[in-house]
């Protein structure tokens, strides 16, 4: 279960000026619209989400290392929760040809804006209820997605990725080393529930018996 960074260039690639986060609107009303993961989180202000959550590729060399890291073959079964529109469910299928990609996601909205390309193999559900029979996937994926899940789910979650990988999971989760990326990641976030520092995070995966890899974002 080694901590394993295969997305820091996606994440530093966006800039922040957290302190006008905070200052420029109702930050509580904006994380009450975002968290019903609809329409304003995913294509409305930027103060709310995403402000555009559009396709460039950026996912791309993360599902090249991916298939590089976990051997992964065509035929192999992949997994991403919390699959938003799609796009690295694309990009590993994109990558490498014949890989049998699904995404799941808690939002209607995020499905049914998926990409055409890959919309079939898009559906709704929960990290903590994956409707899927046990052992289904070589990969498990949840990239940015558990520490949006209170602690009680949180644990439900780790579980059921468990449940449903024949061996292999990588999950990413927001996190802070320091009292600045603490209240960095407190001004920008809009979804958290849960954000611990690496070794509580560590701890928790023990806890509840999760052997995969994992990473995690820091605010810097």
């Amino acid at each position: 279960m080694p901590e394993i960074d295969f997305i820091e260039k996606v994440h530093t690639a966006t800039k922040r000026n957290y302190l006008l986060r905070v200052t420029e609107s109702d930050k509580a009303d904006c994380a009450m619209r975002a968290k019903a993961f609809g329409r304003d989180y995913f294509d409305g202000e930027r103060i709310c989400g995403y402000g555009g959550y559009r396709y460039d590729g950026r996912w791309r060399p993360v599902a090249e290392k991916l298939i590089s890291h976990y051997g992964l073959r065509a035929g192999d079964r992949v997994l991403d929760i919390g699959c938003a529109k799609g796009f690295l469910v694309h990009d590993l299928m994109s990558a490498l040809p014949g890989l049998d990609v699904e995404g799941v996601d808690i939002s209607n909205y995020a499905v049914e804006q998926g990409m055409p390309q890959i919309k079939g193999r898009l559906k709704i559900g929960s990290a903590v209820s994956l409707p899927y029979p046990d052992k289904s996937f070589d990969l498990v994926l949840g990239i940015n997605v558990l520490h949006n899940l209170r602690l009680y789910d949180l644990e439900t979650a780790l579980g059921e990725i468990q449940r449903v990988s024949r061996g292999s999971a990588y999950i990413v989760n927001d996190s802070y080393r320091t009292e600045q990326e603490k209240v960095n990641l407190m001004y920008w976030q809009l979804t958290c529930e849960c954000f611990f520092t690496p070794q509580e995070w560590e701890w928790m995966f023990s806890k509840c018996g999760y052997t995969g890899d994992y990473g995690f974002i820091y605010f810097e």
